[in-house]
């Protein structure tokens, strides 16, 4: 028969309390010195084996959410980019946008900052618990101009209506078909006063029908997307400098 010290780490395991076990012989090392109650003990075991857990947790939601890179806020060069306003972001990054499901789109040439700053406010998301996904524009439309072959477009819109905060990251001049315009329609539709949308673009919203083709349903979506919405306009330098 198994004695009680054997038993205890195989028990934490088969609970996949796995911190809990990987952490018990030092922490009963260090409990034999100290002598804390057995309420102290067994609190640092479970806390230490909480935070692990919601540590797996976010790291989950940050690799499903497929970003191409990480970026924060924080390491956000503010200093460089005057065309940003600092307190906006960090009012933003409080989150309030969310239960509000506010839109928030970003507008300016390439390189000012668009995409690290609509990144750094998903990240934020992401940590506070909420699900999350980048996806680049053409990337999506192209996934929806595949779900017309298997006639899997309702599931696709209802997949990404599911999402708390979907970033689209530069929307810009591409050659869609009249299917995608409308399927793009479709999911701003379903996450209208549902769940926050950002979007990264370097088009004014006067541009858009351009890109959309359809002129009637452009103003019905942009109806949508800006009755709650934070439109940031970047006016400022290019932040990737020229390498040679």
């Amino acid at each position: 028969m198994s004695t009680t010290s054997e038993e205890i780490p195989q028990l934490l395991k088969n609970l996949r309390l796995h911190k809990m076990a990987a952490t018990l012989e030092a922490e009963l090392a260090a409990a034999r010195k100290s002598s804390p109650s057995y309420s102290d003990f067994l609190a640092r075991l479970l806390r230490a084996e909480w935070l692990d857990q919601q540590e797996r947790k976010l790291q989950a939601r940050i690799k499903r959410a497929d970003f191409p890179e990480i970026w924060t806020l924080e390491s956000f060069p503010f200093k460089n980019q005057p065309g940003v306003s600092r307190r906006q972001m960090q009012e933003l990054a409080e989150l309030e946008f969310i239960p509000k499901a506010m839109n928030i789109v970003f507008i300016g040439p390439a390189g000012v900052g668009k995409t690290g700053l609509a990144s750094g406010l998903l990240l934020k998301a992401l940590q506070n618990g909420y699900r999350a996904l980048f996806i680049q524009a053409q990337d999506l439309f192209e996934e929806m101009y595949a779900s017309l072959a298997d006639r899997a477009s309702r599931k696709l819109v209802r997949h990404l209506t599911r999402i708390d905060v979907l970033l689209v990251d530069e929307l810009s001049y591409l050659n869609l078909r009249p299917e995608q315009t409308n399927i793009f329609f479709k999911l701003m539709e379903e996450r209208y006063r549902r769940k926050p949308t950002l979007i990264t673009t370097n088009l004014e919203y006067d541009q858009w029908h351009q890109l959309l083709g359809n002129k009637d349903l452009t103003e019905a979506l942009l109806s949508r997307l800006r009755h709650q919405c934070q439109t940031i306009r970047i006016n400022g330098p290019s932040l990737r400098e020229p390498q040679g």
